[in-house]
């Protein structure tokens, strides 16, 4: 598949002054046609190094104007004016930050020192995260989140073991115990978050791009790489389910894409007088467009499933 006269489109578009103008109004938002949104597509396809550099750094500079550089729990960590859908970033969201400038060439822990400490400290008891601020507040179970942990996962696995401080070799275990006792496709058991459930019921239907979102194949991915690099043994037990479905489903090893990761997912919107407002309709550009489509065999899952292929051969998981 040749994606070359969409890819050329986004980076035409993020070498734009609209660009530049709508980054430093916000490093996030709207979804999903905004300068974030197409370097994320990118980095996601393996064209990081093509996002513009000068993107780059007015993004960073937007990610630092951030009012909030926590993740506020309770009301008196909320500054007075702030918009709580603007002024704090969310973990997922910094998850798949720190991978993309990490893989553009940004020392992402001199340019952005907040992040890197942000996954460590908002990971729950049972190892996972949660974007939701009030699951931080239940005290009879732990509401934590697949989509909230999985790009702070992916994160901290940038780095080689000897990067990784003792704190970040923990975080990292509890993840993957998490991910092994989720059996990659499982939602919350909890009262507090029961959507999640239903939400599992389309991990097994792999989309692409991801962005924030989860699915069996990212998720099966991201063990795997923690398998290797930390010389953890990964039981069959734990992923059993998700690699016989996948090898049942797509028998050549050539992966569809089943769903798309925004659909019906509207946006934050600035209007002309400068307000954001929220629930509106969501863009869409012609990269995102063109690689999302369902049913079309993807090139990057097909890759990416060939990696885990090669891994469990690699560590003699005996399916």
């Amino acid at each position: 598949m040749n994606f070359e006269n969409e890819i050329k489109s986004s980076i035409n578009y993020l070498s734009s002054d609209a660009a530049i103008k709508t980054v430093e109004s916000d490093p996030y938002w709207p979804k999903w046609n905004s300068p974030w949104w197409h370097m994320l597509l990118l980095h996601e396809m393996g064209e990081t190094k093509k996002i513009p550099r000068l993107i780059v750094e007015k993004y960073i500079a937007s990610l630092n104007r951030i009012p909030l550089k926590i993740f506020p729990i309770h009301q008196h960590e909320m500054s007075e004016g702030v918009d709580p859908w603007r002024g704090s970033p969310c973990h997922c969201q910094l998850g798949n930050v720190y991978q993309v400038l990490a893989a553009y060439g940004i020392d992402v822990d001199q340019e952005l020192p907040w992040i890197r400490p942000w996954f460590l400290r908002y990971q729950m008891a049972d190892g996972g995260l949660n974007c939701d601020n009030d699951a931080y507040l239940v005290k009879d179970e732990t509401p934590s989140s697949m989509v909230g942990t999985i790009a702070a996962f992916e994160a901290i696995l940038l780095y080689t073991p000897r990067n990784w401080t003792p704190e970040e070799i923990e975080f990292l275990e509890k993840c993957a115990k998490f991910l092994i006792n989720r059996k990659l496709k499982l939602g919350s058991d909890t009262k507090h978050n029961p959507g999640e459930r239903v939400s599992a019921e389309k991990w097994m239907q792999l989309c692409f791009p991801r962005y924030y979102l989860y699915d069996v194949l990212r998720g099966l991915n991201a063990l795997l790489i923690w398998s290797d690099k930390t010389k953890n043994k990964i039981s069959a037990d734990a992923i059993h389910d998700v690699v016989g479905s996948l090898k049942t489903r797509f028998p050549e090893g050539q992966i569809k894409i089943q769903r798309q990761s925004f659909e019906g997912v509207g946006t934050i919107t600035e209007n002309e007088s400068g307000e954001w407002i929220r629930k509106q309709p969501a863009s869409f550009f012609p990269l995102l467009n063109i690689v999302s489509k369902t049913d079309d065999v993807s090139p990057f899952l097909t890759k990416q499933w060939f990696t885990c292929l090669d891994y469990i051969e690699k560590h003699r998981i005996d399916l």
